[in-house]
């Protein structure tokens, strides 16, 4: 329910609504002193002491510029936006009310009447605790103005406490008055102003009904304007949401009061911003809240009042910009909350609280709690496997929010309504594998899908997202992806760069350092919408392992026993294939292709239609339709092949289609596709160059399982399809895509990646006396010695370093996987010194540090050797022929790439 905003509107201020699409809407202005108000042209102009707007609009704003004549007095104005019709009870109101807006200035007194403060009463029985704040989604309403704070702020609150008690003895007086003539007949034997400000207000309702009626829109069925409606009933009940309200009111005061109360308890003569050198920042900030204070409303929420105490707590106690003031320091020691006592974990087997956890009300939820469901034994299973194999390692249990930003509203979810058409289901087939697994772990889990909820476990304060949080972040971890990461940035103020350390993006593509890194992006051409965010790249998590600099998150496929391969082996028809792609537009301009596999094997599709079928989908085919996950499970068991037409990118369905026993034939790409030659990558944050379909399943799997070819070469596509169908393959799943693969992994991750410890020896200087490294024995590489002592805290230990100087226009990735190994990021701050070039026997003539995702590197011609300034830029992505790059690479397990051996 919409709540009620306040604000502070100085002579000559501008208040603006912008409407959300709805009903016809009817501005009601009720003006309670000497004054005028200016509207823009299309409304009619507006009187004092009172007046009604009868303008309509649906989608429209509007704005009021108000200039008191006479600033002594004062100005009370209500502002009513309703719908032209209300039909239905007169207690249903608040719902059917679009906006309250209360505007005060002056330091005197406030003028709120009749059936207009009723309409506020309802409205605040939204409040929740918030007055002057707007937060995403609250109403249909910006209000875009300043916000009163401090003293004057609570001389409001209890100017609104005392009226909404006097509200309740006016109750007694309009319970009398069962029909408009009684009304008339109070107002003319009264003598007050309040009276007949009553009667305006209720012609102006009946004025409501007549134009319901004109648009026969009215609920025939409403009574509520008929005198013998009950209007007792309705004005008790209006009675009781009026004294809820009141009680909170009475809260809020009190905690401004509290907060309040805490500056004159120290000496004022003692609020002078100071110059520390240790806070160089205090005066300008203190400055700055001198000329924007009012700004945001959550600085007045923190007790905030225009005083210089009230600056320097805020400064020193909520965020950290100045010294602490010495005669507060035993107050901020009570108030420092104490550490909740650890707990250890437990794996998990029953999945049941996780699917109340998921929420539901989204397709997109719900598709993910039928494949946690249908996965629940596997992940049990799973469960045992890792208990033994980890013994008796003590493990942690987390708090952990997972917030699943692209779900939410406001991000727009644009996945939910295409669930049941067609539309890409990999994010979710990850998300809902990611809750799992951390489920399963043991771990204590919160999952939200919308921005209040968001906001409530954050600790969000009322305002606008400049002030920290409330508290202390209650999680050890969040997970969530670029729109979630948004999200926090914009509502956690500074509080965002305190914790970001603690935050995991799940990031499909990646993100590469050198657009990670905001400055160097912007000034080296690699800013994007994605990018920037500068985290530690280890921070994203992509679902193959394309990108060392990220950490490797993943998904699972379900995983086969062995009576299930033999049936499938036995089942298989030879001369059956199903194409990769829901969505018809994938068909699209492949005719010559499906030709020419029609001649071999009969083609099946499941592609989405609604009531004909789609013109891009050849009449040969058999298009099953959009297939629930088991019925496409089976369609998988009895092909042969399962055919990709390039698109979509690196999808889950190849390797379900692997595991149940199908060969993937998929397309080289010649160019490779990239941000810099194809539209899906543009904006991506990263250059990586795509050579084929699915690149995973072209260098992890390879043949016999994946086939890539050259679809423009027809002979070679026949040819491949020819040597296909006399070809036999098991069903086959690489570890990593097992619920226990997965299992290993997060948990690897959770115990030993510390992205908010200080960063390792990088900068000039602070590299150690003794260098860890030998030559190895064939003189092509640097090893670490064996009687040097491991880096403490390091992860990946460094005992698996191995390093190599790159050819020259050869990236890290490449120069690694060359001596299958992999480059390992975190190894490059001990790599990233002089010392090390020398141990590989390369002289340096000089050496430079700058700022450069290719560094450390030797330049080429000559022997220049640079090293890395930054230590977010450190990449093993990346390549010029101007250098050779230093590389650091480490081994890693069986079917787990992610992990070095010595990792678990």
């Amino acid at each position: 329910m919409p709540g009620p905003h306040l604000a502070s509107l100085s002579p000559g201020g501008l208040l603006h609504a912008d409407l959300e699409e709805g009903p016809p809407l009817r501005a009601l202005l009720y003006i309670v002193s000497p004054g005028r108000v200016k509207v823009p042209e299309h409304l009619p102009p507006l009187t004092a002491p009172k007046a009604a707007l009868p303008a309509q609009f649906s989608s429209s704003g509007l704005s009021l510029s108000v200039e008191d004549q006479e600033p002594e007095l004062g100005l009370g104005v209500v502002l009513c936006l309703v719908p032209c019709c209300l039909p239905g009870s007169l207690t249903s109101l608040p719902t059917r009310v679009a906006a309250h807006v209360l505007l005060r200035h002056s330091m005197s007194r406030l003028f709120v009447l009749g059936i207009g403060f009723f309409t506020l009463c309802f409205l605040m029985t939204s409040l929740g605790g918030q007055f002057s704040a707007r937060r995403l989604g609250d109403s249909p309403f910006t209000i875009r103005t300043e916000v009163l704070g401090g003293a004057e702020s609570r001389g409001v609150l209890r100017k609104m406490s005392d009226l909404l008690e006097l509200m309740v003895k006016r109750v007694d007086m309009l319970a009398r008055l069962e029909n408009s003539s009684e009304l008339h007949r109070a107002a003319a034997s009264g003598s007050s102003g309040e009276s007949k400000f009553a009667i305006f207000a209720w012609e102006n309702i009946i004025r409501e009904a007549d134009c319901c009626k004109q648009h026969h829109i009215m609920d025939p069925k409403a009574k509520w304007f008929s005198p013998g409606a009950g209007l007792m009933e309705r004005i008790q009940a209006i009675a009781q949401n009026v004294s809820d309200i009141a009680v909170k009111v009475d809260q809020i005061l009190r905690h401004s009061l509290l907060l309040h109360s805490k500056v004159s308890e120290g000496r004022q003569d003692q609020c002078e911003a100071p110059s520390d050198p240790k806070f160089p920042d205090c005066p300008g900030k203190v400055e700055w809240m001198r000329a924007r204070w009012t700004s945001d409303p959550c600085y007045a929420f923190f007790g905030v009042d225009g005083t210089e105490c009230s600056f320097l707590i805020y400064l020193s106690e909520v965020e950290w910009f100045c010294p602490p003031l010495p005669w507060r320091n035993k107050t901020r020691a009570q108030m420092a909350p104490k550490a909740l006592p650890r707990v250890q974990t437990v794996f998990r087997s029953n999945l049941s609280h996780l699917l109340e956890l998921m929420g539901s009300g989204k397709e997109s939820l719900i598709f993910m709690k039928k494949r946690t469901k249908r996965l629940t034994s596997q992940w049990a299973t799973a469960a045992r496997r890792l208990a033994q194999k980890l013994g008796d390692i003590r493990r942690e249990q987390k708090q952990i929010l997972v917030h699943i930003g692209f779900l939410t509203e406001e991000s727009g979810d644009v996945f939910s309504p295409r669930v049941l058409k067609g539309g890409p289901l990999g994010e979710m087939v990850q998300w809902a594998d990611i809750l799992a697994a951390l489920y399963v772990l043991g771990h204590s889990l919160r999952v939200t899908v919308s921005l209040k909820e968001l906001q409530s476990n954050l600790g969000v304060p009322p305002g606008r997202g400049n002030c920290p949080l409330t508290m202390p972040l209650p999680f050890d971890l969040i997970y969530t992806d670029y729109h979630g990461l948004q999200q926090m940035k914009q509502h956690m103020g500074l509080s965002f760069k305190k914790y970001r350390c603690r935050i995991r993006v799940i990031d499909t593509f990646g993100t590469e350092p050198a657009y990670n890194h905001e400055e160097y992006a912007t000034l080296h051409g690699y800013r994007t919408n994605w990018g920037y965010w500068n985290l530690n790249p280890k921070q994203f998590m992509t679902m193959f392992p394309h990108t060392p600099d990220n950490s490797f998150m993943g998904f699972v496929s379900e995983e086969l026993n062995e009576t299930e391969k033999q049936l499938i082996k036995g089942g298989k028809a030879s001369n059956m294939a199903v194409v990769y792609g829901k969505e018809a537009s994938i068909w699209k301009g492949k005719e010559k292709f499906l030709a020419i596999l029609n001649k071999y094997m009969e083609i099946h599709g499941t592609v989405y239609y609604e009531s004909q079928r789609p013109p891009e989908v050849p009449a040969f085919v058999k298009n099953h339709g959009l297939l629930p996950q088991p019925e496409f499970q089976q369609l998988l068991r009895k092909a042969k092949l399962f055919i990709g037409f390039g698109f979509p990118y690196e999808g889950p369905a190849p390797l379900e289609a692997i595991a149940n026993g199908c060969v993937f034939l998929q397309s080289r790409f010649s160019p490779p596709h990239s941000s810099l030659n194809h539209e899906f990558f543009r904006g991506k944050p990263t250059s990586r160059e795509v050579f084929s379909q699915h690149p995973y399943a072209e260098n992890f799997i390879g043949k016999p399982h994946v086939w890539t070819v050259d679809y423009n070469n027809s002979e070679e596509f026949e040819a491949a399809i020819k040597t296909i169908m006399k070809t036999q393959v098991d069903p086959y799943l690489p570890y990593e895509y097992t619920c226990e693969g997965m299992l290993e992994r997060i948990h690897a991750y959770i115990q030993h990646q510390d992205f908010c410890a200080a960063p390792g020896p990088t900068l000039p200087g602070a590299h150690a006396a003794q260098s860890p490294f030998v030559l190895a024995p064939n003189a092509t590489h640097l090893e670490w010695a064996r009687n040097a002592s491991l880096a403490p805290g390091a992860w990946p230990p460094t005992r698996s370093l191995r390093a190599w100087l790159a050819a020259p226009g050869r990236a890290c990735t490449d120069a690694c996987l060359d001596h299958g190994l992999i480059c390992e990021p975190s190894f490059f701050p001990f790599l990233n010194s002089r010392d090390a070039f020398l141990k590989l026997q390369v002289p340096c003539d000089s050496t430079e540090w700058e700022m450069h995702h290719l560094y450390p590197a030797l330049a080429q011609p000559g022997q220049e050797c640079y090293l890395q300034k930054e230590p977010l830029l450190f990449s093993c992505a990346g390549a010029s022929t101007k250098y050779q790059r230093l590389c650091p690479c480490r081994d890693f397990r069986k079917g787990q790439v992610a992990l070095c051996q010595g990792c678990l």
